[in-house]
């Protein structure tokens, strides 16, 4: 099976992160989050729901991915790292109350030694709980682990050649997927089924390349709950003259290119029309700031000045970088297109800029994701940045 990068990128990733525990002091770095664990690796497997861990030791000269025996397979087909760095622990371990995989990856710390040194974990990530804190802490005689919380993530952020190509191509799907959605929304169709046709582009993707599963369901919303930013589609037929918010994103080999549109059901309403050119207007001035150098708050700032001149208000973000997405999230967490925000943007970042509107009875959203250029902004996909319609 031939891997999705390089082994030179691995290793310059590798050697990214080191630089970032040399600059915090940390000797060993424990990673607990999939989407890290692959950024670092290669490594891509649903195997995430039991323990796993990859182990970052300053000296050594690769990574170790730790897992349950079954998914070891897996870690050997899809990682760049060599036999011996590939440790399983016995599916007992697995399910068990008497029994816990933090115990045996404890004795493999402490045989190599590298419990003696500064432990840092990603302590606030989704996947790392209060029992795995407890065992390791404990077990290596460590009061407390430092905080390596979003160190991966930040040297995440700027993406190479290959990982750009790769969300370049997930745009393309998500443009695919978009429109083949529009197309069913008419009176009668159910909501479940225009969901299930973006389901079908993501996956099949284009006669070049496939898609893959996304890392969450895509945000749906028809009629007044779309309203609220973050419910889900029903079984129910679509009614004339509704809304339908759709927040999708198209995958390619994990990487996401996130996509919203809103598409009307019948004929579009002179207020509804114009309230979405408003949010073009904002989304496209925050666009043409986006340059290395600039801050994050500097988009936010772009936008706020067009609709404040149009009288709106809005006190929520409108981004966030993107990339590598596993479940529960496609962003990366460590800044926000919002005021106050002084992360300043680099070539080859990428985010999704979304700009959306939630109103009393609804909600409208033009959104891009885009790489920073040395020329601006690039937009990945390619979709219509109106109210859409089926015709």
């Amino acid at each position: 099976m031939k891997l999705l990068f390089e082994h030179d990128e691995y290793r310059s990733r590798v050697a990214r992160v080191k630089d970032a525990m040399r600059a915090q002091g940390i000797d060993l770095l424990l990673i607990s989050n999939p989407a890290n664990q692959f950024y670092v690796t290669g490594y891509d497997g649903w195997s995430f729901y039991t323990p796993q861990m990859v182990v970052v030791a300053i000296d050594a000269d690769e990574p170790i991915w730790f897992g349950r025996k079954m998914d070891a397979v897996g870690a050997k087909f899809t990682a760049f790292l060599a036999e011996e760095n590939v440790i399983a622990y016995p599916d007992k371990y697995v399910g068990s109350d008497t029994l816990h995989p933090m115990d045996y990856l404890v004795k493999i710390l402490r045989d190599k030694g590298w419990h003696k040194g500064r432990v840092a974990a990603e302590q606030d990530d989704y996947y790392y709980t209060a029992k795995w804190n407890r065992i390791l802490t404990q077990a290596l005689g460590q009061g407390e682990f430092e905080d390596a919380f979003l160190l991966v993530n930040k040297v995440r952020m700027k993406k190479s050649e290959q990982e750009i190509e790769y969300m370049s191509q997930a745009g393309q799907i998500a443009t695919l997927a978009m429109d083949s959605a529009r197309k069913l929304v008419r009176p009668g169709v159910r909501q479940c089924d225009v969901m299930a046709e973006i389901y079908r582009v993501t996956t099949s993707g284009t006669p070049e390349f496939g898609g893959t599963f996304p890392c969450k369901p895509p945000n749906a919303m028809v009629g007044e709950i779309a309203a609220a930013p973050h419910l889900s589609w029903t079984d129910q037929p679509l009614v004339e003259d509704e809304i339908f918010y759709i927040e999708m994103g198209g995958v390619r080999h994990r990487y996401h290119s996130p996509l919203s549109r809103c598409v009307y059901v019948g004929t579009p309403t002179k207020d509804l029309v114009h309230t979405t050119a408003i949010i073009r207007e904002g989304l496209e001035a925050a666009l043409d700031v986006v340059k290395p150098g600039i801050e994050c708050q500097d988009m936010a700032a772009a936008w706020e000045k067009v609709i404040r001149k149009h009288g709106i208000e809005k006190d929520s973000r409108i981004g966030y970088p993107v990339g590598i997405g596993f479940p529960p999230t496609w962003g990366e967490l460590t800044c926000s297109l919002r005021a106050g925000d002084t992360t300043v943007m680099e070539e080859n970042m990428t985010f999704h800029c979304i700009p959306a509107l939630w109103m009393d009875k609804y909600g409208l959203v033009v959104s891009e994701s885009f790489v920073v250029t040395k020329d601006g902004a690039k937009a990945f996909a390619n979709c219509p940045r109106e109210l859409l319609t089926a015709d």
